[in-house]
């Protein structure tokens, strides 16, 4: 996976009703640590890492890159958004384009705060990369990233063996203006 090329980084803070889009800073190592620690987070991603791994390799100011957001809450971190670009993917029909990823902390599951935040991202890449289409990639098995991908807009292109998994493939059309 790449970043997404020439993308002015970081952007002005993504506001939401709720939330904040932000890049990423010291008071949010933490939260990165449990993020990928957590074997909930990890059930359909491989699992999770050794904390004592990521105590040693996590820098005090977790790395950012143009297209990753720290999803914040109240001035602490629930998640992260990436946003890549999508090469040497498994499958033609995702490479090149811009490929959305999440995750975020179990507590702020089931608060449509994934829906509220990847819908920002992708508001904000829309306006930085007009008529970038997005894919998505996840396992058939994860319903709830099933549910979500249909709730922004991802259509099915097509479904595959990897990892051991059913996986799914989606993609949001870019919105074009009505005339």
């Amino acid at each position: 996976m790449e970043d997404l090329g020439p993308v002015a980084w970081p952007p002005e803070p993504i506001r939401t009703e709720r939330l904040v889009l932000r890049e990423p800073g010291t008071r949010d190592r933490a939260a990165f640590i449990e993020l990928l620690a957590s074997p909930e987070v990890h059930t359909y991603l491989g699992g999770p890492r050794p904390r004592d791994e990521l105590e040693r390799e996590t820098f005090e100011v977790p790395e950012g890159w143009p297209g990753s957001f720290v999803v914040d809450l109240d001035g602490s971190m629930i998640g992260q958004i990436l946003l890549r670009r999508a090469t040497g993917h498994r499958r033609p029909a995702a490479a090149g384009k811009a490929d959305l990823g999440y995750l975020f902390l179990p507590r702020a599951w089931g608060c449509g705060y994934a829906a509220e935040a990847c819908a920002a991202a992708l508001g904000w890449l829309a306006g930085v990369l007009p008529g970038e289409p997005v894919v998505l990639t996840t396992q058939t098995a994860n319903v709830g990233s099933m549910r979500l991908a249909a709730k922004l807009g991802f259509t099915e292109v097509e479904r595959f063996e990897a990892w051991g998994a059913e996986q799914w493939l989606g993609m949001r059309s870019p919105v074009t203006p009505s005339t």
